[in-house]
């Protein structure tokens, strides 16, 4: 018998591993990445925001995105009883990778001369393994 679990039992019910955790994880953060780099986009491209500006916006996107399918599919019960102080620290783990995000970004593109849509999926890499970790083990119980 396998310990690694079933498709199945990764897509139903409430994940306990760790593993069924970053599974889901890794899903909903495909799901929240689509909103928040095409908003990036869109909101650069097409609306004209400074690049910077519109990465902060397309990261509150995602962030949102982020918290309803997590507290939904991803996690299990929080630590946290009230809800919208559970909002509150996932949204400030948020913050911090918002920061993350920023700071790599322009490190990336007004640094070394990337283009800003390459410094996004860098930027993307490393924050999501900060937020996944951080709303794990502080926000959610394990």
């Amino acid at each position: 018998m396998s310990a690694l679990p079933d498709l199945k039992t990764l897509l139903k019910g409430k994940p306990g591993s760790l593993f069924g955790q970053l599974i889901r994880y890794v899903l909903v953060g495909g799901v929240s990445f689509i909103v928040d780099y095409g908003s990036l986009w869109l909101l650069t491209e097409k609306a004209g925001l400074p690049y910077l500006w519109s990465a902060a916006l397309a990261f509150v996107l995602g962030l949102v995105c982020n918290y309803i399918l997590s507290t939904k599919w991803v996690f299990g019960e929080s630590r946290i009883k009230n809800g919208w102080g559970e909002f509150a620290a996932f949204a400030l783990i948020g913050v911090i990778g918002l920061g993350l995000n920023e700071l790599i970004m322009y490190s990336c593109t007004d640094g070394l001369g990337f283009h800003y849509m390459l410094s996004k999926i860098i930027s993307t890499g490393i924050v999501f393994f900060w937020n996944f970790l951080a709303r794990r083990f502080l926000v959610f119980k394990s």
